[in-house]
């Protein structure tokens, strides 16, 4: 957690030409105390497929930045309207929607400039920029965020709500095992191991994230809960009931860590992850 807390403070430092402003919100959003989930997954799979942590670093930074300005921008009015994220006030309630926008803009930008920047060789920058890209967009994080405002309106069942989940949540925490798998050289094998993995476990977790919201600790998970309700958005405790939310997560996380078997002790890991995912408070 500190070598990727002191690599976003490194890389987030301010370029010259950048306006003070923009870079305390960027800096605000992307350096607010957080799990580091996704950069984490980077660097667990990079250690599981036999690879260097310090060559995945930069791979873990990106992902996290395209996962800050996803909360910056869900977070806002016209979106998921949300006025406290990591414990602090959200974004745009600390500097403004305009501000708050465009510090989102230039996260999401950075990422691809580090990775193409500090991943080498050239080839290898490029399919991490080209995979970061595919889940960010809108056919995966972006998609998944619309067709969920327009449940909000229209309803939907488990399939849609599965197949929401599986684009938002799911599509990033896929590419954050299949970037780490690269930066430490995967093989095919190794990469649909962690595939498998991570579709189970970015399902699992956004389960889990639910039932969270359903009956959570405010204070510990450092943002408002009940507030899925209180929208009407679809939610797997309102389709599915809380036991069998709980009992599908549970079975997601066993299938996550037989995906596993293949790496043996170097998915230690990604092993105690998939536990925190089950068990985790916030």
């Amino acid at each position: 957690m500190r070598r990727i807390d002191a690599a976003l403070d490194a890389f987030s430092r301010p370029s010259e030409g950048c306006p003070a402003a923009l870079a305390e919100a960027m800096r605000y959003s992307l350096l607010a105390p957080g799990k580091r989930l996704r950069p984490t997954m980077v660097l667990l799979a990079a250690e599981a497929c036999g690879g260097e942590i310090e060559a995945a670093l930069p791979a873990a930074c990106a992902v996290e930045m395209v996962h800050a300005y996803s909360l910056v921008h869900d977070d806002l009015p016209a979106m998921d309207d949300d006025d406290l994220r990591r414990g602090r006030p959200t974004c745009h309630v600390r500097f403004g929607e305009a501000l708050a926008i465009l510090a989102g803009d230039a996260l999401l930008t950075l990422a691809f400039e580090v990775l193409a920047r500090e991943i080498e060789p050239e080839a290898l920058a490029g399919r991490c920029c080209l995979e970061l890209a595919r889940a960010a967009g809108a056919a995966a994080l972006v998609g998944g965020q619309a067709d969920d405002l327009a449940a909000e309106e229209t309803g939907g069942d488990a399939a849609m709500l599965e197949a929401i989940h599986r684009r938002k949540t799911g599509a990033m925490f896929l590419v954050s095992l299949r970037l780490g798998g690269l930066c430490a050289g995967a093989d095919n094998e190794q990469l649909a191991a962690l595939d498998a993995y991570g579709k189970a476990i970015g399902l699992a977790f956004q389960i889990v994230d639910d039932l969270l919201d359903e009956g959570g600790d405010e204070t510990a998970m450092g943002k408002r809960v009940q507030k899925d309700a209180d929208r009407g958005k679809l939610t797997f405790p309102r389709l599915l009931g809380v036991d069998e939310s709980r009992r599908r997560a549970s079975s997601l996380v066993a299938g996550a860590l037989a995906a596993l078997r293949p790496f043996g002790s170097a998915a230690e890991g990604l092993e105690g992850l998939a536990r925190y995912v089950l068990e985790r408070n916030r």
